[in-house]
């Protein structure tokens, strides 16, 4: 097909099927991502606060508009900006933004490829599940970075080739059996559910729905965007980072950095992580990419890489320095879910319990932050 009849049969799928389909609310959603929050993202990216709030942020590809919502009420000085290919997608998106009062946004139906019709540069772009679905995700991706500003972030998410495996198995059986049918994406899930309710139990494509799909799938939104999408490229480290090396920008890290630790999966045994040290690239240094490619060989589960870009002039703290870390203000992160409680959410999610001792630690900084407030007002 060509780049305009994939556009058209994607558009098709999300007018059909609206994604994601989570509820609407008539209040601000609950819950939090950090990596939608300006002040979180260039922290966890740069070491530091960012000198303005009063941001521009593109939401590209912005579905129902799950994302554009919290980037709205999780950036309160920022004026945001939502586009999508599908016009039923875009009107679910606004109904969503309307009803909770995320009244900072302006959505217009256009592809990522047509970015040259907005005016001006965004310091904050936001692309989850988009590229992959493009038919040129290359020429994608540098419309994105051509839109973004000196020192401003891109957060992406694309999809990974070794978790999805038995879902693109799936998703090229539904395909064969649809036929000329291929394209009615109704059809393409009522044909989908039949094949996963005949297959036996210890089918591993049927395994692996029930292990880690099955909850979400239940909707038929979930399942078709899984199985049925007409439009789809997976990774793998090396061809992610030609993906990222064509737009121009710098690196700046995956979301999840505890998965790209070696240290979790070979630290038990001292003479194969000296082995992975001897990794050299050009330079002589450690070949941080064949090490990427390492950890997921040895651990195959990655169904999606989320992470950071930038355009120079970012700046870079890593606190080593003690005269740093004296002159610091503390302040607390924005997204600390569950504070003033022991019991917190990290980056990854995941449930950690602070000591008496760290939460001692923490609520002067908390007293500062507000000291500093009422100082402002």
């Amino acid at each position: 097909m060509s780049d305009q009849a994939i556009s058209a049969a994607v558009a098709k799928l999300y007018d059909t099927y609206p994604f994601p389909p989570e509820p609407l609310l008539d209040e601000p959603p609950p819950g939090y991502n950090w990596r939608w929050n300006w002040n979180s993202a260039y922290n966890f990216c740069t070491g530091q606060k960012p000198q303005k709030q009063n941001i521009r942020i593109l939401d590209a590809g912005c579905g129902s508009g799950v994302g554009t919502e919290y980037l709205v009420h999780l950036n309160p000085q920022a004026q945001v900006v939502g586009i999508d290919l599908s016009a039923g997608t875009l009107a679910v998106a606004q109904e969503r933004c309307q009803r909770s009062g995320a009244n900072r946004v302006q959505f217009h139906q256009l592809s990522l490829y047509d970015l040259d019709q907005l005016p001006g540069e965004f310091d904050f772009i936001n692309c989850v599940g988009v590229l992959h679905h493009l038919p040129d995700p290359i020429r994608g991706i540098q419309s994105l970075a051509a839109k973004l500003a000196p020192g401003g972030l891109m957060h992406i998410f694309v999809y990974g080739e070794l978790g999805r495996w038995e879902i693109k198995l799936m998703q090229q059986a539904i395909a064969l059996l649809q036929g000329d049918q291929r394209g009615n994406y109704r059809d393409g899930v009522q044909l989908g559910r039949k094949l996963f309710s005949v297959l036996p139990e210890n089918n591993r494509i049927v395994k692996r729905e029930r292990e880690r799909w099955s909850l979400e799938n239940q909707r038929d939104e979930c399942f078709a965007d899984m199985y049925v999408h007409p439009q789809e490229i997976d990774y793998n480290s090396k061809t992610l980072f030609e993906l990222i090396d064509a737009s121009g920008l710098d690196f700046l890290g995956f979301s999840n950095p505890s998965y790209w630790q070696l240290e979790r999966l070979l630290g038990k045994e001292p003479t194969l992580m000296e082995r992975a040290k001897e990794l050299s690239d050009t330079s002589g240094g450690l070949d941080q990419r064949t090490l990427y490619r390492l950890i997921e060989l040895l651990d195959p589960e990655v169904t999606h890489y989320e992470f950071f870009l930038g355009r120079p002039l970012l700046p870079k703290t890593d606190w080593s320095s003690d005269n740093d870390l004296l002159a610091a203000i503390p302040e607390r992160n924005p997204c600390m879910d569950g504070w003033p409680s022991r019991c917190l959410f990290n980056y990854d999610y995941q449930i950690i319990k602070l000591s008496e001792a760290e939460f001692e630690f923490c609520k002067p900084a908390i007293r500062m932050q507000l000291a500093a407030k009422m100082l402002v007002q």
